[in-house]
């Protein structure tokens, strides 16, 4: 233990969304507040991701006429028999107040789309949009000395660099080999964010997840809030009477610290972690046979609060937010992972099993295709499919990460992310999937793509479906028949964004001992504690929408749960705050 001793209000674990939103609160009530993180970069996961919050009741939504009713209805159709009526109820009531908060008193802002469906547009309650917003893009000059200490994107999602947006802004990188319009875009883009990279290390201006952390940390530089990277928190202590009074750190700013209204968990959950996944995932049963693009993800927020009876409540019908992933080598021998968020539910590609058989709806959520991924590989020892595209999706689309012309293949290929073959037979032989099962699938799928219909799936029969395709793509945005060679392949496996099993908290986001009592001044929000949505995964920005609602209010109820606390045996329950 450290003999440096410091002393603060409110220590935060942990710099993404749900870290920054308490802290931010807590600071702006005129507290003093400690982050740590541990890795160099501050903005965990949030900072690489696509930076949407799924926040339902939002001013855009009851503009639109939204209402609770609708919304609770969507949401318990998608938890299920896990539907956590107390966590959801809390949520909703809490939206208003935190997103105009975050747009009033801090440099946040959002874009709120004219369009941003629900992952599950055929569920009772669901909207075209009105309940997803996004970070508006911004210039990362105004965090000054910290702009080089946000994380950077995750280089394989980029453009060459550059972050596309959800939106207009992906459709026209979608276009830029068919329009020259869009190809003059893009150009400007690209060429922006190289000759900026090459002069100042860094593109100034940043999208998606990135530019909701450059504006939550050029907020949390000006109310003067520590912000420590290289600092592992080790240990959370207690007092006699079972109060978290602080923790001890390691790293660069090792000490012991003191924090009078508590310590908030808000590391990431355990997704990165294999003996972790191996207990609670039943797909990945000895831990390597999952890849996560998360970072951060180690099991933090299980291993801190277990010695003080913090548990994990797999109270949810699915553990995480599945992510199918290509997983890859790079040129310098490192594993890479890039991420299939979109790329299948484009006109000319579909995902098929081991059989050459299709398996699910291309055009679903990355989540509910990545259910239906584990369910096909159900008693195998590997979990994987593969994503199949002709020359024609090819050229015009790509596969992912593997770009289309006029960007040469030979690098996707000599990396193993891309295979290549004159024919179908010879695609399968390769890639090790059975050629006739394939051949047949073609010549299913094919016969309705080429009228716009899907008989199998139902692809592309949706708001959602069509917002993942290409809008211009007609008779249907999600379909185009797989005709014409060489044909291409590239192998997925399962990941995720987030662990949705995280620790057990009450509707304050107060941990939970093992008794399901509340363990006075210790918090959990964000992917370190359990989802509010039961295992469903509602629609763009479901992980970090309740990450800023629940930061947030832990940062303005802290001071108030710890004057309402005392010391005795008895830990403070609220009925209101």
């Amino acid at each position: 233990m450290s003999s440096k001793s410091v002393k603060c209000d409110l220590l935060v674990i942990g710099s993404g969304a749900a870290g920054m939103a308490a802290a931010l609160k807590a600071a702006s009530e005129g507290h003093s507040v400690i982050v740590a993180e541990k890795s160099k970069w501050l903005g965990g996961t949030t900072a690489i991701s696509g930076g949407w919050a799924w926040v339902p009741g939002n001013k855009q939504g009851v503009a639109q006429g939204d209402t609770r009713q609708e919304i609770e209805t969507y949401i318990r159709a998608l938890a299920k028999d896990c539907y956590k009526a107390e966590m959801v109820d809390t949520f909703l009531d809490e939206v208003p107040e935190a997103i105009d908060w975050l747009e009033r008193d801090t440099d946040v802002e959002f874009v709120y789309p004219e369009m941003a469906p629900d992952y599950q547009m055929d569920a009772p309650g669901a909207k075209p949009s009105g309940r997803a917003i996004s970070g508006k893009v911004v210039d990362a000059r105004t965090l000054g000395e910290n702009r080089l200490r946000l994380r950077p994107y995750l280089d394989t999602y980029t453009v060459f660099g550059y972050m596309p947006e959800v939106g207009p802004d992906i459709a026209q990188f979608l276009h830029a080999n068919q329009s020259w319009k869009s190809f003059a875009y893009v150009s400007k883009k690209l060429l922006k964010t190289w000759v900026e990279t090459v002069l100042c290390r860094r593109s100034f201006d940043r999208t998606n997840g990135n530019s909701l952390m450059v504006r939550m940390v050029s907020s949390a530089a000006k109310l003067g809030i520590r912000m420590w990277t290289e600092t592992p928190v080790t240990k959370i202590l207690q007092s006699e009477n079972g109060v978290v009074t602080g923790a001890v750190l390691g790293g660069v700013h090792a000490a012991t610290v003191e924090a009078r209204l508590g310590v908030v968990i808000a590391a990431g959950g355990y997704s990165a972690d294999a003996s972790l996944r191996a207990e609670y995932w039943g797909h990945d049963p000895h831990g390597d046979n999952h890849f996560t693009p998360t970072v951060g993800h180690d099991g933090d927020n299980v291993r801190l609060a277990a010695p003080l009876g913090g548990h994990v409540d797999t109270d949810v019908h699915e553990p995480a937010a599945w992510a199918p992933v290509t997983v890859f080598t790079g040129l310098r021998g490192q594993q890479r992972i890039f991420p299939h968020l979109r790329a299948f539910g484009l006109p000319g590609l579909i995902a098929v099993n081991r059989k050459g058989e299709r398996f699910a709806n291309e055009s679903s959520s990355y989540h509910d295709f990545g259910m239906a991924m584990i369910q096909e590989n159900a008693g195998q020892d590997e979990t994987f499919g593969y994503i199949i595209a002709d020359s024609k999706a090819m050229n015009k689309y790509g596969i992912g990460y593997a770009k289309p012309r006029p960007i040469p293949q030979g690098y996707f290929k000599k990396t193993g992310f891309l295979h290549k073959a004159d024919t179908v037979e010879e695609l399968a032989r390769r890639i090790g999937v059975d050629a006739a099962g394939l051949k047949k699938t073609l010549s299913e799928f094919n016969a309705g793509a080429a009228k716009g219909e899907d008989p199998k799936f139902n692809r592309g029969s949706n708001w959602f479906h069509h917002f993942k395709g290409d809008m211009e793509h007609q008779p249907n945005p999600n379909l185009e028949p797989l005709d014409k060679g060489p044909y291409y392949a590239a192998k997925i496996e399962m990941g995720d964004l987030g662990a949705y099993s995280g620790l057990a908290v009450d509707r304050h986001s107060q941990v939970l001992d093992d008794d399901n009592q509340p363990i006075p001044g210790l918090f959990a929000a964000g992917s370190a504690a359990v989802s509010i949505f039961g295992g469903g995964y509602p629609g763009y920005g479901a992980n970090i929408g309740p990450a800023l609602v629940f930061g947030y209010t832990i940062g303005r109820d802290a001071e108030i749960l710890a004057s309402l606390r005392s010391e005795s045996t008895t830990p403070t329950v609220l009925e209101e705050v």
